[in-house]
């Protein structure tokens, strides 16, 4: 009597599949067609491979090598440069300029780009979605129009505008105000200023863009349970956005290290090396002095720097695991 019973159990009951063990060269199974059309794909990306590798990778490569050796602008070492291997840099680690050139970079690229773009461009953005159309239009214009001039001649700009008896010290002058010498007194404040003039707008645009995608109804959610416009935007809004606002760091951060016209015009890094940047090093080092090699160096400490940046912000920018 037991055994069918044992029978239909064993019949229902069957015994679990075996596991097979993943093909480590799965890669390697697949047909010859499926890799053909693979390579096909990526053949159309091989000009873009060829023009990054001739243009960006190739300079780079170039101004590596060029700050290891002594090459000069003129003389014997620009027609036979030598290898020097370190030595350039070693130089930097000890030369003054560098160093005070290294806090000025830090000190500019906080200030103009870090908080002043970023936070001005904030506060505009929110403005131009809270008022009346006209005035955001007509707003938006105007911080657009410097953000389009061509550098050198927002650098031009700005010099009329901080000169001795500029703009700023006329206007100044109306109301019974003596102003400074701002580009020989206060040189960086000058070009940090004028930095975030130019480069406000592009924040601002991004800005108002970001705060677009942000959906009324989170919001209106947040107030009827009693939360304020300020506790609003700081909790809610800020975090939902933060991917533009590490975006927009970053590419402002990039685009202010490598700031060089505006301080050229304006300054000249003057006086002295109060408002030398490395970039205005950097041509200091290789045109004015004619040291190719060590202003080749410095060129690349900076690129050094921004990479430095971009890795930080790429980091920031990394998708969320849950």
């Amino acid at each position: 009597m037991d055994q069918p019973a044992r029978a239909g159990t064993t019949a229902g009951c069957s015994a679990p599949a075996p596991r097979r063990r993943p093909r480590l060269n799965a890669h390697r199974d697949r047909p010859l067609g499926q890799r053909v059309k693979r390579l096909g794909r990526m053949i159309p990306l091989l000009p873009a491979v060829v023009l990054l590798s001739l243009f960006l990778l190739g300079p780079i490569v170039y101004s590596l090598y060029g700050s290891l050796t002594n090459r000069a602008l003129s003389g014997y070492k620009a027609a036979r440069p030598r290898f020097v291997g370190l030595d350039n840099y070693v130089a930097l680690l000890s030369d003054s300029a560098f160093l005070k050139s290294v806090v000025l970079t830090g000190v500019f690229v906080l200030a103009s780009a870090i908080i002043g773009q970023n936070v001005l461009g904030m506060i505009l953005a929110v403005l131009m979605r809270h008022c009346a159309r006209p005035i955001s239009s007509l707003v938006g214009g105007l911080v657009v129009v410097a953000w389009t001039l061509p550098e050198i001649v927002a650098a031009f700009a700005c010099y009329a505008f901080f000169a001795s008896e500029g703009t700023l010290n006329s206007m100044l002058a109306l109301i019974g105000l003596e102003g400074p010498k701002w580009l020989l007194v206060l040189p960086m404040l000058s070009v940090i200023l004028a930095n975030v003039w130019r480069g406000t707008a592009f924040s601002m645009m991004q800005y108002h863009a970001a705060l677009s995608d942000v959906p009324p109804e989170i919001k209106e959610s947040a107030q009827i349970d009693g939360a304020s416009a300020l506790q609003s935007f700081l909790r809610i809004t800020l975090p939902m956005i933060r991917r533009s606002i590490a975006t927009n760091l970053m590419l402002t951060t990039l685009q202010t290290l490598g700031v060089f016209t505006l301080i050229w015009v304006m300054t000249g890094g003057g006086p002295g090396t109060s408002s030398s940047t490395l970039p205005v090093l950097a041509y200091q080092e290789a045109f004015k002095f004619s040291q190719v090699g060590y202003g080749t160096a410095i060129a690349t400490v900076t690129l050094l720097v921004g990479a430095l940046f971009s890795i930080i912000y790429m980091r920031i920018l990394k998708p969320e695991v849950d």
